[in-house]
């Protein structure tokens, strides 16, 4: 159960310092000189713990296997950091920029895995979906 559990726990502790990290990036930083900064942070964690969790690893034969997805993750995290940065110097509270974001990623990824990955598409999703739009909404509602 632990092993079912913590991998999601370590996401949602991660978002949350994750968005209170993006809401406090100094408004008179470059947001990409700032990311110049956190990707060299994340890119010596990454090296430190392959080596820790990796004994007698080699980055070299892990970089053998490579296919195009890291490299269009790179792309993508930087849209995604960039994205949210900017997001609150526009003036997104914290308390909504994520969860109207989290909401309408809901709906295009239950498209994405029916029509890409042929996921099943039930009623329950569809109510769901609906839901999300409902609190959308709400949320938004002034």
């Amino acid at each position: 159960m632990f092993s079912y559990i913590w991998p999601l726990a370590l996401v949602v502790l991660s978002n949350v310092l994750y968005q209170i990290c993006a809401k406090s990036m100094p408004n008179e930083m470059n947001p990409l000189a700032s990311l110049t900064i956190t990707y060299a942070v994340s890119a010596a964690v990454c090296l430190v713990l392959f080596f820790v969790l990796n004994r007698g690893g080699s980055l070299f034969k892990e970089y053998a296997k490579i296919n195009w997805a890291p490299i269009v993750f790179g792309v993508v995290l930087v849209g995604l950091e960039i994205g949210f940065i900017y997001a609150y110097k526009a003036g997104w509270p914290v308390s909504t920029a994520q969860i109207v974001q989290s909401a309408v990623l809901a709906v295009a990824l239950l498209f994405i895995g029916f029509f890409a990955y042929r996921e099943p598409l039930r009623w329950n999703k569809i109510v769901g979906v609906l839901i999300c739009l409902v609190g959308l909404a709400f949320i938004n509602w002034k």
